[in-house]
């Protein structure tokens, strides 16, 4: 993270640095070329050789600037500025040297390159400090070449100590400038990161605020479900009973074909009932804390969730290895609907990793206080970085629509509240296993 901000940083500045180099560049160009009043108010002597050096000088900025544009020219933007920017310098000591040497008015204009090296163009400290020395030693040059020479006193003297003044302020507004234009990115970075992390929170609360209403729907469908269930229930008794009389009767007894006809009649009515019973199991979840007192069987809700997912397993073969008492304490409609969750979630994976005989192994072990429960299928595996996101909400590897990665999240809090713990396990291209515990009602 502090890698990619140190690049974006250093990116950002080398642009910024290129635009304004070009600018001061351009402006550059045109103070020298204004200055050609200045030479013929103050030495119409020598207008023409001040003009020429003048327009030399402006054309060699102007071919620095056309280098700007180059890819070597980005590269080294800063070195390039520092040697366009060194070109008026010069001119301006030889002006110096030409006319009044220390005591010539060009002086002044050492000191608006320096000026620009901190303020408009942005250079680091030491550049500014550099800059600020070259253009002292052009000065120093200058003066003592000159035909009257230079002592250290009047004119000369002050005008160093003033250059001198100009190199520290310049180098002081670069190091200032640089602290900020470093805060205006932090901050910039900051505030992209924030809207993104907030674009993202405004999608979870849209899918929330969409299984919000889904479930609210679900607990009106419940409701009525609840009461039809029971309207349901009573036809359905009244229907076995008329079977079993039918049964009873002799012209029945005298026919096998007719016997077979009740017979399929009697059990497609009991499978009936157990869909309405594991239906009225599933719909009457306990409020609160009083789950923790309920027992129910786990054989028995893992046989209820077995029945509400077959449409989804019906090619899946389901085994069970249950041995020991599976009485236990807690939510029977609850762990219902972990294991509808764990059982639709393996014959999914299964069936779009195209596994060959697809089955599903659930065994439950007692382990001292505790009934251990695992679902192993033998589809086609977790990737190990996913591996460890199963349980976050939203995440989920299903196409859009298919889910919003809630049922495993929802499953691992239901086993919590039991004061278990929901894991998973996998052998990529091979098989997948979730585990969790219940606390078992025992002897004492």
């Amino acid at each position: 993270m502090i890698e990619e901000f140190n690049n974006n940083y250093e990116a950002a500045l080398r642009a910024y640095r290129l635009r304004f180099s070009r600018g001061v560049a351009y402006t550059s160009i045109v103070l020298v070329m204004l200055g050609v009043g200045l030479d013929y108010s103050l030495y119409p002597e020598e207008r023409f050789n001040f003009a020429m050096a003048r327009a030399l000088v402006s054309g060699l900025v102007l071919g620095a600037v056309g280098l700007l544009d180059t890819e070597w020219g980005q590269r080294n933007v800063q070195r390039l500025t520092c040697g366009w920017l060194m070109l008026p310098q010069l001119m301006i000591g030889w002006m110096i040297q030409q006319t009044e040497g220390a005591n010539s008015i060009y002086y002044a204009g050492l000191n608006l390159a320096v000026f620009a090296s901190g303020i408009a163009l942005q250079f680091s400290v030491r550049q500014c400090l550099v800059l600020g020395g070259l253009t002292y030693l052009v000065y120093f040059v200058a003066c003592y070449t000159h035909p009257a020479g230079a002592e250290w006193r009047g004119a000369f003297a002050v005008n160093s100590l003033l250059l001198g003044f100009t190199a520290v302020a310049s180098a002081m507004c670069a190091f200032y400038n640089e602290q900020a234009r470093f805060m205006m990115l932090q901050l910039k970075g900051e505030l992209a990161d924030k809207n993104s992390q907030l674009k993202q929170i405004n999608r979870d609360l849209a899918d929330i605020k969409g299984q919000m209403l889904q479930q609210e729907k679900m607990a009106a469908v419940g409701t009525l479900a609840a009461g039809l269930l029971h309207e349901v229930n009573n036809p359905v008794n009244f229907c076995m009973m008329a079977i079993d009389v039918a049964r009873g009767e002799p012209a029945a007894k005298a026919s096998p074909a007719l016997m077979e006809c009740l017979t399929d009649a009697r059990e497609g009515m009991r499978r009936v009932q157990y869909i309405v019973s594991d239906l009225k199991t599933f719909a009457y979840r306990k409020q609160g804390s009083a789950h923790e007192s309920a027992r129910f069987m786990f054989a028995r809700a893992l046989e209820s969730a077995i029945r509400l997912v077959a449409h989804e397993t019906k090619d899946v073969k389901i085994e069970r290895d249950i041995a020991c008492d599976t009485l236990v304490h807690g939510d029977e409609a609850g762990i219902i609907g972990v294991l509808i969750n764990l059982l639709g979630n393996a014959a999914l994976a299964m069936r779009k990793g195209g596994s060959a005989n697809p089955h599903i192994h659930v065994g439950a072990v007692a382990q001292g206080a505790r009934l251990k429960v695992t679902v192993r299928d033998n589809g086609p595996g977790i990737r190990p970085e996913h591996l460890t996101r199963v349980f976050d909400p939203f995440f989920t590897t299903r196409e859009v629509g298919q889910g919003l990665g809630l049922g495993l999240s929802i499953s691992y809090g239901v086993i919590q509240r039991h004061g278990g713990t929901l894991s998973a396990d996998s052998a990529l291209g091979l098989w997948t296993q979730f585990s969790f515990d219940l606390p078992r009602v025992t002897a004492a």
